[in-house]
Protein backbone atom coordinates (compact mmCIF):
# COMPACT_ATOMS: atom_id res chain seq x y z
CA UNK A 1 0.00 0.00 0.00
CA UNK A 2 1.16 3.52 -0.79
CA UNK A 3 2.69 5.30 2.19
CA UNK A 4 0.38 7.67 4.03
CA UNK A 5 1.00 10.54 6.41
CA UNK A 6 0.83 9.07 9.95
CA UNK A 7 -2.02 10.22 12.17
CA UNK A 8 -0.95 12.02 15.35
CA UNK A 9 -2.56 9.89 18.06
CA UNK A 10 -3.36 9.97 21.75
CA UNK A 11 -4.00 6.78 23.73
CA UNK A 12 -6.41 6.92 26.67
CA UNK A 13 -5.86 4.10 29.13
CA UNK A 14 -2.68 2.58 30.56
CA UNK A 15 -3.97 -0.73 31.87
CA UNK A 16 -3.18 -4.35 31.08
CA UNK A 17 -3.92 -4.22 27.34
CA UNK A 18 -1.98 -0.99 26.75
CA UNK A 19 1.43 -2.64 26.46
CA UNK A 20 0.40 -4.74 23.47
CA UNK A 21 -1.10 -1.69 21.77
CA UNK A 22 1.75 0.70 22.55
CA UNK A 23 4.39 -1.83 21.55
CA UNK A 24 2.74 -2.28 18.14
CA UNK A 25 1.68 1.33 17.58
CA UNK A 26 5.22 2.58 18.24
CA UNK A 27 6.70 -0.33 16.31
CA UNK A 28 5.17 -2.26 13.40
CA UNK A 29 2.27 0.18 12.94
CA UNK A 30 4.23 3.43 13.31
CA UNK A 31 4.23 4.14 9.57
CA UNK A 32 0.52 5.07 9.81
CA UNK A 33 0.07 5.97 13.47
CA UNK A 34 2.31 8.35 15.39
CA UNK A 35 1.50 8.11 19.10
CA UNK A 36 2.24 11.32 20.95
CA UNK A 37 0.41 10.93 24.27
CA UNK A 38 -0.82 8.34 26.73
CA UNK A 39 -3.23 9.26 29.51
CA UNK A 40 -4.75 7.44 32.49
CA UNK A 41 -7.06 8.14 35.40
CA UNK A 42 -3.92 8.41 37.56
CA UNK A 43 -1.35 10.71 35.95
CA UNK A 44 1.53 8.82 37.60
CA UNK A 45 0.52 5.65 35.76
CA UNK A 46 0.32 7.54 32.48
CA UNK A 47 3.75 9.07 32.97
CA UNK A 48 5.29 5.73 33.86
CA UNK A 49 3.81 4.09 30.77
CA UNK A 50 4.79 7.04 28.59
CA UNK A 51 8.39 6.89 29.77
CA UNK A 52 8.51 3.21 28.83
CA UNK A 53 7.58 3.97 25.20
CA UNK A 54 9.13 7.39 24.70
CA UNK A 55 5.82 9.28 24.82
CA UNK A 56 4.27 12.09 26.86
CA UNK A 57 2.13 11.15 29.85
CA UNK A 58 -0.80 13.50 30.35
CA UNK A 59 -4.48 13.96 31.20
CA UNK A 60 -7.31 13.26 28.77
CA UNK A 61 -7.83 17.00 28.30
CA UNK A 62 -4.37 17.45 26.83
CA UNK A 63 -5.14 14.84 24.17
CA UNK A 64 -8.58 16.26 23.39
CA UNK A 65 -7.37 19.87 23.14
CA UNK A 66 -4.24 19.33 21.05
CA UNK A 67 -5.33 20.42 17.55
CA UNK A 68 -2.67 18.20 15.96
CA UNK A 69 -4.15 15.01 17.45
CA UNK A 70 -6.33 13.38 14.78
CA UNK A 71 -6.97 9.96 16.34
CA UNK A 72 -7.84 8.90 19.88
CA UNK A 73 -7.47 5.24 20.87
CA UNK A 74 -9.43 4.26 24.00
CA UNK A 75 -8.20 1.30 26.07
CA UNK A 76 -10.31 1.73 29.21
CA UNK A 77 -13.00 -0.62 30.63
CA UNK A 78 -16.25 -0.68 28.68
CA UNK A 79 -18.26 1.24 31.28
CA UNK A 80 -16.27 4.39 30.42
CA UNK A 81 -16.40 4.05 26.62
CA UNK A 82 -19.55 6.01 25.85
CA UNK A 83 -18.48 9.17 27.68
CA UNK A 84 -14.89 9.06 26.39
CA UNK A 85 -15.87 8.38 22.78
CA UNK A 86 -18.44 11.19 22.88
CA UNK A 87 -15.86 13.65 24.27
CA UNK A 88 -13.35 12.73 21.59
CA UNK A 89 -15.86 12.98 18.74
CA UNK A 90 -17.08 16.36 19.99
CA UNK A 91 -13.43 17.45 20.04
CA UNK A 92 -13.20 16.56 16.34
CA UNK A 93 -11.10 13.40 16.73
CA UNK A 94 -11.46 10.07 14.97
CA UNK A 95 -11.88 7.30 17.58
CA UNK A 96 -10.91 3.65 17.88
CA UNK A 97 -11.87 1.83 21.08
CA UNK A 98 -11.23 -1.49 22.74
CA UNK A 99 -14.16 -3.93 22.87
CA UNK A 100 -17.03 -3.72 23.24
CA UNK A 101 -17.78 -0.39 21.59
CA UNK A 102 -20.15 0.55 24.44
CA UNK A 103 -22.23 -1.23 27.06
CA UNK A 104 -25.51 -0.87 25.16
CA UNK A 105 -26.74 -0.64 21.57
CA UNK A 106 -28.55 2.60 22.37
CA UNK A 107 -25.25 4.20 23.37
CA UNK A 108 -23.48 2.84 20.27
CA UNK A 109 -26.22 4.03 17.91
CA UNK A 110 -26.04 7.54 19.36
CA UNK A 111 -22.25 7.66 18.92
CA UNK A 112 -22.41 6.31 15.38
CA UNK A 113 -24.88 9.05 14.49
CA UNK A 114 -22.60 11.66 16.09
CA UNK A 115 -19.55 10.40 14.18
CA UNK A 116 -21.52 10.53 10.92
CA UNK A 117 -22.70 14.06 11.70
CA UNK A 118 -19.12 15.16 12.37
CA UNK A 119 -17.65 13.33 9.38
CA UNK A 120 -15.41 11.27 11.65
CA UNK A 121 -14.35 7.62 11.71
CA UNK A 122 -15.36 5.40 14.62
CA UNK A 123 -13.94 1.90 15.02
CA UNK A 124 -13.84 -0.79 17.64
CA UNK A 125 -12.02 -3.93 18.65
CA UNK A 126 -11.83 -6.84 18.54
CA UNK A 127 -9.56 -6.71 15.51
CA UNK A 128 -8.22 -10.26 15.79
CA UNK A 129 -10.36 -11.25 12.79
CA UNK A 130 -7.94 -9.24 10.62
CA UNK A 131 -5.05 -11.53 11.58
CA UNK A 132 -3.70 -14.38 9.49
CA UNK A 133 -5.96 -17.02 11.05
CA UNK A 134 -9.38 -15.64 10.18
CA UNK A 135 -8.25 -13.91 7.00
CA UNK A 136 -7.10 -17.37 5.84
CA UNK A 137 -10.43 -18.91 6.85
CA UNK A 138 -12.30 -16.13 5.04
CA UNK A 139 -10.42 -16.81 1.80
CA UNK A 140 -11.05 -20.56 2.07
CA UNK A 141 -14.79 -19.92 2.44
CA UNK A 142 -14.88 -17.40 -0.41
CA UNK A 143 -12.93 -19.80 -2.64
CA UNK A 144 -15.59 -22.47 -2.08
CA UNK A 145 -13.35 -24.89 -0.22
CA UNK A 146 -16.18 -25.90 2.12
CA UNK A 147 -18.92 -26.08 -0.50
CA UNK A 148 -22.34 -25.20 0.88
CA UNK A 149 -22.14 -24.15 4.54
CA UNK A 150 -25.08 -24.99 6.75
CA UNK A 151 -23.77 -24.93 10.33
CA UNK A 152 -21.04 -24.07 12.83
CA UNK A 153 -20.17 -24.96 16.41
CA UNK A 154 -18.09 -23.04 18.93
CA UNK A 155 -17.32 -24.22 22.45
CA UNK A 156 -15.22 -22.22 24.92
CA UNK A 157 -13.76 -23.16 28.29
CA UNK A 158 -12.03 -20.78 30.74
CA UNK A 159 -11.58 -20.43 34.49
CA UNK A 160 -12.94 -17.43 36.39
CA UNK A 161 -11.35 -18.53 39.67
CA UNK A 162 -8.05 -17.48 38.12
CA UNK A 163 -9.17 -14.77 35.71
CA UNK A 164 -11.21 -12.67 38.16
CA UNK A 165 -8.24 -12.58 40.52
CA UNK A 166 -5.74 -11.81 37.77
CA UNK A 167 -7.89 -9.14 36.09
CA UNK A 168 -10.02 -7.16 38.60
CA UNK A 169 -11.86 -5.33 35.78
CA UNK A 170 -13.73 -8.61 35.10
CA UNK A 171 -15.67 -7.94 38.30
CA UNK A 172 -16.99 -4.60 36.97
CA UNK A 173 -20.39 -4.11 35.29
CA UNK A 174 -20.30 -5.02 31.61
CA UNK A 175 -17.26 -7.28 31.96
CA UNK A 176 -18.99 -10.66 31.93
CA UNK A 177 -18.19 -13.33 29.38
CA UNK A 178 -20.46 -11.85 26.68
CA UNK A 179 -18.71 -8.49 26.38
CA UNK A 180 -15.26 -9.61 27.46
CA UNK A 181 -14.76 -12.87 25.55
CA UNK A 182 -17.75 -14.14 23.56
CA UNK A 183 -17.46 -10.88 21.61
CA UNK A 184 -14.40 -12.34 19.82
CA UNK A 185 -16.39 -15.33 18.59
CA UNK A 186 -19.40 -13.27 17.53
CA UNK A 187 -17.14 -10.91 15.58
CA UNK A 188 -15.42 -13.84 13.85
CA UNK A 189 -18.75 -15.52 13.04
CA UNK A 190 -20.12 -12.28 11.57
CA UNK A 191 -16.94 -11.66 9.56
CA UNK A 192 -16.79 -15.20 8.18
CA UNK A 193 -20.45 -16.13 7.73
CA UNK A 194 -22.64 -13.01 7.93
CA UNK A 195 -25.08 -11.26 10.20
CA UNK A 196 -27.22 -12.99 12.81
CA UNK A 197 -31.00 -12.88 12.45
CA UNK A 198 -32.21 -14.73 15.56
CA UNK A 199 -30.65 -15.71 18.89
CA UNK A 200 -31.62 -17.83 21.87
CA UNK A 201 -29.54 -18.25 24.99
CA UNK A 202 -29.28 -19.45 28.56
CA UNK A 203 -26.99 -17.55 30.94
CA UNK A 204 -25.77 -18.51 34.40
CA UNK A 205 -23.88 -16.80 37.22
CA UNK A 206 -23.24 -19.75 39.54
CA UNK A 207 -20.66 -18.06 41.80
CA UNK A 208 -21.49 -14.36 42.43
CA UNK A 209 -18.89 -14.45 45.20
CA UNK A 210 -15.69 -16.48 45.48
CA UNK A 211 -12.35 -16.60 47.25
CA UNK A 212 -9.54 -14.99 45.29
CA UNK A 213 -6.93 -17.69 44.58
CA UNK A 214 -4.54 -15.67 42.42
CA UNK A 215 -1.40 -15.19 44.59
CA UNK A 216 -0.29 -11.91 42.97
CA UNK A 217 -3.68 -10.24 43.56
CA UNK A 218 -4.08 -7.62 46.29
CA UNK A 219 -7.27 -9.52 47.19
CA UNK A 220 -5.59 -12.92 47.53
CA UNK A 221 -7.41 -15.04 50.09
CA UNK A 222 -10.30 -12.58 50.39
CA UNK A 223 -13.91 -13.00 49.33
CA UNK A 224 -14.50 -11.06 46.10
CA UNK A 225 -17.69 -10.14 44.27
CA UNK A 226 -18.01 -11.71 40.78
CA UNK A 227 -21.56 -10.82 39.74
CA UNK A 228 -21.27 -11.12 35.97
CA UNK A 229 -22.54 -13.95 33.75
CA UNK A 230 -20.07 -16.82 33.48
CA UNK A 231 -21.80 -19.61 31.54
CA UNK A 232 -23.52 -19.32 28.14
CA UNK A 233 -25.38 -21.82 25.98
CA UNK A 234 -26.81 -20.34 22.77
CA UNK A 235 -28.22 -20.99 19.31
CA UNK A 236 -27.83 -18.55 16.43
CA UNK A 237 -29.57 -18.40 13.06
CA UNK A 238 -27.88 -16.16 10.51
CA UNK A 239 -29.65 -14.08 7.86
CA UNK A 240 -28.41 -16.50 5.18
CA UNK A 241 -29.94 -19.53 6.94
CA UNK A 242 -26.75 -20.90 8.49
CA UNK A 243 -27.34 -22.07 12.07
CA UNK A 244 -24.91 -22.76 14.87
CA UNK A 245 -24.30 -23.21 18.56
CA UNK A 246 -22.04 -21.11 20.76
CA UNK A 247 -21.25 -22.00 24.36
CA UNK A 248 -18.86 -20.68 26.99
CA UNK A 249 -18.24 -22.27 30.38
CA UNK A 250 -15.86 -19.99 32.27
CA UNK A 251 -16.09 -21.96 35.52
CA UNK A 252 -13.96 -24.88 34.46
CA UNK A 253 -10.67 -25.49 32.64
CA UNK A 254 -7.70 -23.37 33.75
CA UNK A 255 -6.33 -22.61 30.27
CA UNK A 256 -8.43 -20.99 27.53
CA UNK A 257 -9.64 -23.70 25.19
CA UNK A 258 -11.45 -23.18 21.88
CA UNK A 259 -13.30 -25.68 19.71
CA UNK A 260 -14.49 -23.70 16.70
CA UNK A 261 -15.68 -25.55 13.60
CA UNK A 262 -17.50 -24.58 10.39
CA UNK A 263 -19.23 -27.45 8.59
CA UNK A 264 -19.69 -27.57 4.80
CA UNK A 265 -20.67 -30.12 2.16
CA UNK A 266 -17.04 -30.47 1.01
CA UNK A 267 -15.52 -30.68 4.48
CA UNK A 268 -14.99 -28.86 7.74
CA UNK A 269 -12.80 -25.96 8.78
CA UNK A 270 -11.09 -26.25 12.16
CA UNK A 271 -10.43 -22.74 13.48
CA UNK A 272 -8.33 -21.41 16.33
CA UNK A 273 -9.12 -19.05 19.19
CA UNK A 274 -10.59 -15.74 17.93
CA UNK A 275 -8.76 -14.03 20.80
CA UNK A 276 -5.57 -14.83 18.86
CA UNK A 277 -4.37 -13.46 15.53
CA UNK A 278 -2.49 -16.39 14.05
CA UNK A 279 -3.70 -19.82 15.16
CA UNK A 280 -3.43 -22.39 12.33
CA UNK A 281 -6.51 -23.11 10.21
CA UNK A 282 -7.07 -26.74 9.18
CA UNK A 283 -9.32 -28.16 6.48
CA UNK A 284 -10.64 -31.71 6.72
CA UNK A 285 -12.20 -33.04 3.48
CA UNK A 286 -15.68 -34.52 3.79
CA UNK A 287 -14.75 -37.72 1.98
CA UNK A 288 -11.30 -39.26 2.50
CA UNK A 289 -9.33 -40.64 -0.42
CA UNK A 290 -9.29 -43.99 1.33
CA UNK A 291 -12.59 -44.92 2.95
CA UNK A 292 -10.78 -47.20 5.39
CA UNK A 293 -8.70 -44.37 6.86
CA UNK A 294 -9.78 -41.15 8.58
CA UNK A 295 -9.28 -37.96 6.53
CA UNK A 296 -6.05 -36.10 7.26
CA UNK A 297 -6.39 -32.39 8.20
CA UNK A 298 -4.66 -29.99 5.82
CA UNK A 299 -3.05 -26.91 7.38
CA UNK A 300 -3.82 -23.93 5.16
CA UNK A 301 -1.12 -21.44 4.20
CA UNK A 302 -1.72 -18.09 5.95
CA UNK A 303 -2.74 -15.26 3.64
CA UNK A 304 -1.06 -12.49 5.64
CA UNK A 305 1.74 -12.05 8.16
CA UNK A 306 -0.32 -10.79 11.12
CA UNK A 307 0.05 -13.88 13.27
CA UNK A 308 1.56 -12.56 16.52
CA UNK A 309 -0.23 -10.37 19.06
CA UNK A 310 -1.11 -7.56 16.67
CA UNK A 311 -3.44 -5.51 18.90
CA UNK A 312 -3.99 -2.21 17.15
CA UNK A 313 -4.32 -3.77 13.69
CA UNK A 314 -7.87 -2.43 13.46
CA UNK A 315 -6.68 1.10 14.20
CA UNK A 316 -3.86 0.64 11.68
CA UNK A 317 -6.38 -0.36 9.00
CA UNK A 318 -8.61 2.58 9.98
CA UNK A 319 -5.71 5.02 9.68
CA UNK A 320 -5.28 4.12 6.03
CA UNK A 321 -9.04 4.39 5.48
CA UNK A 322 -9.08 7.88 7.00
CA UNK A 323 -6.34 9.07 4.65
CA UNK A 324 -7.92 7.47 1.56
CA UNK A 325 -11.55 8.19 2.49
CA UNK A 326 -12.49 4.52 2.21
CA UNK A 327 -14.35 2.13 4.56
CA UNK A 328 -12.44 0.38 7.35
CA UNK A 329 -12.93 -3.17 8.54
CA UNK A 330 -13.12 -3.04 12.36
CA UNK A 331 -16.01 -0.65 11.98
CA UNK A 332 -18.57 0.73 14.39
CA UNK A 333 -21.34 -0.92 12.37
CA UNK A 334 -19.74 -4.35 12.83
CA UNK A 335 -19.26 -3.67 16.54
CA UNK A 336 -22.89 -2.53 16.84
CA UNK A 337 -24.20 -5.71 15.22
CA UNK A 338 -22.14 -7.85 17.60
CA UNK A 339 -23.54 -5.86 20.51
CA UNK A 340 -27.05 -6.41 19.11
CA UNK A 341 -26.43 -10.17 19.26
CA UNK A 342 -25.21 -9.87 22.85
CA UNK A 343 -28.29 -7.92 23.89
CA UNK A 344 -30.51 -10.44 22.09
CA UNK A 345 -28.83 -13.23 24.07
CA UNK A 346 -29.44 -11.36 27.32
CA UNK A 347 -33.08 -10.75 26.43
CA UNK A 348 -33.55 -14.38 25.42
CA UNK A 349 -32.06 -15.60 28.68
CA UNK A 350 -34.36 -13.29 30.65
CA UNK A 351 -37.55 -14.01 28.72
CA UNK A 352 -36.97 -17.64 27.72
CA UNK A 353 -37.66 -17.07 24.04
CA UNK A 354 -36.02 -16.64 20.63
CA UNK A 355 -35.14 -13.00 19.93
CA UNK A 356 -35.00 -11.42 16.47
CA UNK A 357 -32.29 -8.86 15.70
Amino acid sequence: MTAIKPLITGVIGAGAISDAYLRNLTGIFSDRIQVRYVSASHIERAQKKAEQYGLTGCTNDVILHDPEVELVIILTPVASHEALIREALLAGKHVYTEKTITQTCKEAESLIALAKEKGLYLGSAPDTFLGSSFATAKKAIEDGMLGDIHSFTASITRNNDILTGMFPFLRQPGAGILRDYVVYYLTAITYLLGKTQTAAAFLQTPYPERTCIFPQSADYGKTISTPNEAILSSILRLENGITGTLSDDSETYAIDRADFVIQGTKGILLLGDPNHFGDPVRFVPAIPKNFHEPPVPIVLDPVNSYHDNCRGLGAYDMAAAIRTHTPHQASASLALHVLQIIEAMEKSAMEGTFVSI
